[in-house]
């Protein structure tokens, strides 16, 4: 079983910058990528971005040159780094941890910038 923490959400100004992280424990497990989402009520949760254990990254649209992810592969943590921050990235920021066989997800963490 893996465990999986975030930390790092809060309420910020538009143009302002957050950083969020995430931690995975527990143990029998090798996690193969780390990930952001994020959702708003009645929408589906959507990439943010991800990291693969060799450092590979995938962006979401909206968050290209605004957002980094990066990996501390040895402690199986992951953070995201958010700059220039808009009202519409106003979200619970999910994080995921997928194995070979399955996903773990965290139990979110808000993020609201005002405008």
């Amino acid at each position: 079983q893996v465990r999986v923490v975030e930390s790092g959400g809060g309420l910020v100004q538009a143009g302002g910058s957050l950083r969020l992280s995430c931690a995975a424990s527990g143990s029998g497990f090798s996690i193969v990528t780390m990930g952001w989402y994020r959702q708003t009520p009645g929408k589906q949760r959507e990439l943010v971005a991800r990291i693969t254990s060799v450092g590979s990254t995938l962006y979401g649209d909206s968050v290209k040159g605004r957002f980094t992810i990066s990996r501390d592969g040895t402690k199986n943590t992951v953070y995201l780094q958010m700059n220039s921050l808009k009202p519409e990235d106003t979200a619970v920021y999910y994080c995921a941890a997928t194995t070979v066989v399955v996903d773990y997800w965290g139990q979110g963490t808000q993020v609201t910038v005002s405008s």
